[in-house]
């Protein structure tokens, strides 16, 4: 009995890990929030794209940026296929993509999603008032898997609450927790403070080892770690504070 348990935990676990990446449908295609506007690139080129950004980051090849943005894609476009254009039209690109901003509930699987709307009454608000107080910027970071590209691609995002996107490529490996290597590029050269809400995508939010403390973690509810809370639990007083979209 004991063994079934756990085997029925880790299927959920599992589940709800493969739901929060966006396993299911996050594949490269040919946008539809704007069908009447041709796509500037073609699919070759799209698929070109993904493979350069694919484990390269702005500042490995001449771009003044730790992370990738709509800005620094746009004129990696422009230099590679000499086509002018703005930062709107990528953002059409990074949101099929699966970047740019979602409500809370939307990074959560259906198991989640009432421990999820508890946390962000009951314990959002005192982030927000926190990063506030400590002159910081907060992220929400998670990650989304790209099929129709090989090998698969993963693309991990880091959303402001201002609707700032900032993003890396890579091939999925077996990672437990957010690389460190992106929350450093998250802070900046310039060690700015950040508080980073982490999703569903990891099944680990423990801190990687020698992240400065200026890297401050906070885990969102997910039955994929054992972190949701019961809805009805005590935590705290109410309250909301949105994200604005890009």
């Amino acid at each position: 009995m004991r063994a079934v348990l756990r085997d029925t935990r880790r299927s959920v676990a599992s589940w709800c890990r493969r739901h929060t990446i966006g396993g299911d449908g996050a594949v490269v295609t040919r946008r539809t929030d704007e069908p009447d506007q041709p796509d500037p690139l073609t699919r070759e080129q799209e698929l070109d794209l993904i493979d350069v950004l694919r484990g390269r980051l702005p500042d490995q090849v001449g771009f003044d940026e730790e992370l990738w943005s709509r800005q620094s894609v746009a004129e990696l476009v422009e230099h590679l296929y000499d086509i002018p254009m703005t930062p709107r039209i990528i953002g059409r690109y990074l949101r099929a993509w699966g970047l740019g901003p979602r409500e809370p509930v939307e990074r959560a699987c259906g198991l989640c999603a009432g421990a999820v709307a508890h946390w962000v009454d009951t314990e959002y608000p005192a982030i927000v008032r926190t990063a506030v107080d400590h002159h910081a910027e907060l992220y929400w970071v998670g990650r989304t898997r790209l099929h129709g590209v090989a090998p698969t691609a993963d693309v991990l995002s880091a959303v402001s609450a201002r609707g700032r996107t900032r993003f890396m490529i890579t091939t999925p490996w077996a990672d437990r927790a957010v690389p460190r290597d992106f929350l450093l590029r998250l802070s900046g050269t310039d060690r700015r403070t950040v508080h980073v809400v982490v999703d569903g995508s990891w099944t680990s939010v423990d801190s990687p080892r020698r992240t400065p403390a200026r890297i401050v973690l906070h885990p969102l509810p997910s039955c994929g770690r054992g972190t949701a809370t019961r809805p009805d639990a005590d935590t705290g007083d109410t309250g909301w504070a949105g994200q604005r979209g890009s």
